[in-house]
């Protein structure tokens, strides 16, 4: 990958920021996948929204902007809207997984839930 200033003509630049967002696709595919995991480990509503998690990862991620030299506001707004999207999937998925007071039918693999959770004619890597 070459470095932004040694890119020669605007063909190559965003050939390098289409490189970069295909990565941060795969990334966020990736955690998404871990978000649909820890609905497994859930007992109630509370657990999957977590607001004090959500309190810490959001202030974390400031800093981590700070020390990057990226702008902090953002990357909150970024992750707080990437946030919201993952409580409502990992809502399905802890609902379709049959805990607590929702589901009577569980699934039988977290697949099984993440499925469940998915949109109508969504496919496994697309939600």
């Amino acid at each position: 990958m070459k470095e932004p200033q040694d890119c020669e003509s605007l063909d190559e630049v965003r050939a390098q920021i289409d490189r970069l967002d295909r990565s941060l696709i795969t990334t966020i595919g990736r955690r998404q996948e871990y978000v649909h995991a820890a609905a497994q480990f859930k007992q109630s509503q509370e657990q999957v929204h977590a607001h004090e998690r959500q309190r810490s990862m959001l202030a974390a991620r400031r800093l981590w902007a700070e020390n990057e030299g990226v702008d902090p506001d953002l990357i909150e707004a970024l992750f707080r809207k990437m946030v919201d999207h993952f409580i409502k999937a990992e809502m399905a998925v802890f609902s379709a997984l049959g805990n607590r007071e929702t589901d009577s039918q569980t699934p039988s693999s977290l697949s099984d839930a993440v499925d469940a959770g998915r949109p109508e004619g969504a496919d496994s890597k697309g939600s």
